[in-house]
């Protein structure tokens, strides 16, 4: 009995040196914003005031188009994921876009909420402080689900409504969101939460990215960066956690209400959010129209901007 509680004893300790090992290999520190700011907000980046944070947009492109194309990014994403559609639409429209609180560049609000209703409420704030009297908004997964929301909330405001496989309707999270699924559960053990603020292994970002895209080819090393590095801005791990332990879908019986003219644009190897979502958007948008990409992901205009651009410009006009 006394040798197999001293086994015991050590195989425990190997454990704990070896969980120990593990977490130390994956520490991270935060990132401090100015730092972070000094790499990526260079022009035509601007920071803006607003609810307490320094919001980090840019707008560019034809300042006299008096109805911009407004661009909201999804979870853990960036401005940036518009970068390849923006150098092409600028040239014919303004074109509006920014981090939303929790992510990239702006960073977490000042109590750490992230729901639907305070994402819409940001949006509404931060077009009036930009002047915009009405827009064609786009969003793509979280931004697509607070661009309908907003739409709902201010269809006076939305001339055009495009939606980039949004989120909208219960679903689990298809395999391509491994980082997510891991982040919501460990976020609702108080026990292991705060490991997550701290504790970020790279090849579970890598294959969050990865689970983004179709064409895994497509993913650069300087994506992939720019997702790490937004992910250890300071605050944005707490707050990844905060939005991850809410809903990811609202009351979707207000997508019937839905009046605005909607194009629906949806990557048929969508790894995160599954393309019977995209049909049931089709159905319960009276007139909308669908268009599947069938080698695209979640991420289309990011992965395949040259398919997005066309699609949105014919949709808007130019």
């Amino acid at each position: 009995m006394k040798k197999i509680l001293t086994i015991t004893k050590w195989f425990l300790l190997l454990l704990l040196v070896i969980i120990v090992v593990f977490l130390i290999k994956d520490f991270k520190s935060d990132i401090p914003a100015e730092t972070l700011k000094t790499k990526y907000a260079v022009p035509p980046s601007q920071f803006i005031d607003l609810d307490g944070m320094q919001v980090h947009y840019r707008d560019e492109g034809n300042t006299a188009d008096t109805v911009p194309l407004v661009l909201i990014h999804g979870t853990s994403s960036s401005l940036f994921t518009w970068d390849a559609c923006t150098l092409v639409w600028k040239k014919n429209h303004r074109v509006i876009r920014f981090d939303l609180p929790a992510f990239a560049l702006t960073g977490p609000n000042a109590d750490n909420v992230y729901t639907y209703q305070r994402y819409v409420a940001f949006v509404n704030y931060l077009l009036e402080k930009l002047n915009v009297k009405k827009c064609y908004l786009a969003g793509n997964s979280l931004g697509g689900a607070i661009a309908w929301q907003y739409a709902c909330s201010y269809p006076e405001k939305v001339q055009k409504l495009i939606l980039v496989d949004a989120a909208g309707y219960k679903f689990e999270r298809g395999k391509g969101a491994i980082g997510f699924k891991l982040t919501a559960t460990i976020g609702k053990i108080p026990v292991l939460k705060n490991i997550v603020y701290y504790i970020t292994p790279d090849n579970i970002v890598k294959k969050s990215v990865e689970g983004a895209y179709f064409d895994k080819n497509k993913i650069t090393a300087q994506t992939q960066q720019r997702y790490m590095d937004f992910l250890l801005r300071a605050g944005n791990r707490r707050a990844l956690v905060a939005r991850l332990s809410l809903p990811m879908q609202d009351d979707e019986s207000r997508i019937k209400t839905i009046k605005t003219p909607t194009l629906i644009i949806w990557g048929e190897q969508d790894g995160l959010i599954p393309v019977d979502a995209a049909y049931k958007f089709e159905r319960d948008i009276a007139g909308s129209k669908l268009v599947v990409l069938k080698n695209s992901g979640h991420v289309p205009m990011e992965e395949n901007p040259e398919e997005v651009i066309p699609l949105v410009e014919a949709f808007i006009g130019n």
